[in-house]
């Protein structure tokens, strides 16, 4: 079986397994303190064109999520996402466990639009009592979206300014920004990201590490104790160094963007082979996620050779799957998909 439903399958990347294995009997402060944690930060500090950035590592990307955005709200506010947020839908209500309201908006493509904050924020402050409703305290997105898209410049600036005239911290969920960055089309940056948000994540995870992502607070207000809140999160990993080599080897001559290059141009290839096919893609992903819509009986014959993620039904013939790839995807296997996707029977054309 070829797996194509995540991008998490494999383990890690051999340059940070090899590192690990060099630095394994190396004693070091805990908790993130020592000097691989340290020369990490200072990667991406300049990655991000930002000296004065604080970084943190945690573990993975719902202890990320929840631990920034409980340590931005006060009890009594909630977090603007997209109706189909990765904290609104795939993460167990963990925000909500925090004690904060995750308050939806709507989206087709995954993306919230400035407009859409600004006239949700108008509506709580216009109400006669807005003591008595979740007040929006944060605004939360994701780059790349839950369902591959992404904000293009023009977008992140304008959602920005809008985060920044009503006292919204920004917050960028990064579990597959590099991805993002590299994509075709992409005109941001990741000291773009970094202007133009209060506080981001780089996610390491799904790009190459066995585990870890990494938190940069642009904005001077969020930086205090947030420490604190990682410990009480139950992120503050004994072992920190574990996190830091690993972010090091990432951002040390570019790996990590590396890594990313070459995921994406494998989902490219995919998504042209379906195009070709004359089947449609439910969303515009320029990114290693792709979203074809195709028959059932197609998706039978290819789950026997393949696995891949079901996302939804269109109506009661076809189905809507994910095909996702990774920095260890390879080659043959892409060109084998291909093959088997241009040896599909004709009348499997897509709705």
């Amino acid at each position: 079986m070829v797996r194509f439903e995540n991008d998490y399958a494999e383990g890690a990347h051999e340059r940070i397994l090899k590192r690990l294995v060099e630095t394994n009997e190396e004693q070091t402060p805990g908790y993130g303190m020592d000097e691989h944690c340290e020369t990490a930060r200072a990667y991406i500090r300049r990655a991000c064109e930002s000296e004065e950035a604080d970084v943190h590592f945690l573990v993975g990307g719902t202890q990320t999520n929840t631990t920034v955005i409980a340590s931005i709200l006060r009890p009594y506010q909630g977090v603007i996402a997209a109706i189909s947020g990765h904290i609104a839908i795939h993460e167990t209500g963990a925000i909500e466990d925090t004690g904060h309201k995750v308050l939806t908006v709507p989206s087709e493509d995954g993306k919230i639009q400035a407009e859409q904050v600004k006239e949700l924020c108008d509506a709580h402050w216009n109400d006669g009592g807005p003591e008595h409703l979740v007040q929006p305290g944060m605004v939360y997105i994701s780059q790349p979206t839950e369902n591959g898209t992404t904000y293009s410049k023009a977008e992140l600036e304008e959602l920005s300014k809008v985060c920044r005239e009503l006292g919204l911290p920004l917050f960028i969920d990064g579990a597959r920004l590099g991805y993002g960055l590299v994509s075709e089309g992409s005109d941001l940056s990741l000291a773009d990201i970094a202007r133009l948000s209060d506080v981001f994540y780089i996610g390491g995870t799904k790009i190459g590490a066995l585990f870890g992502e990494a938190v940069v607070i642009i904005n001077e207000d969020l930086k205090k104790d947030f420490r604190y809140f990682i410990k009480q999160r139950g992120g503050l990993l004994a072992k920190g160094r574990l996190l830091g080599i690993q972010f090091e080897t990432l951002f040390e001559d570019g790996l990590y963007f590396e890594m990313s290059h070459h995921a994406v141009e494998m989902a490219m290839n995919i998504r042209e082979a379906f195009i070709e096919k004359g089947f449609s893609l439910r969303y515009d992903s320029k990114t290693n996620q792709q979203f074809p819509i195709l028959p059932n009986d197609v998706l039978e014959k290819l789950s026997k050779t393949y696995s891949f993620s079901f996302w939804e039904h269109i109506g009661d013939s076809h189905s809507v799957v994910r095909f996702c790839t990774s920095w260890a995807t390879k080659k043959e296997n892409v060109k084998q998909l291909i093959e088997d996707i241009k040896a599909l029977e004709m009348e499997y054309a897509s709705v």
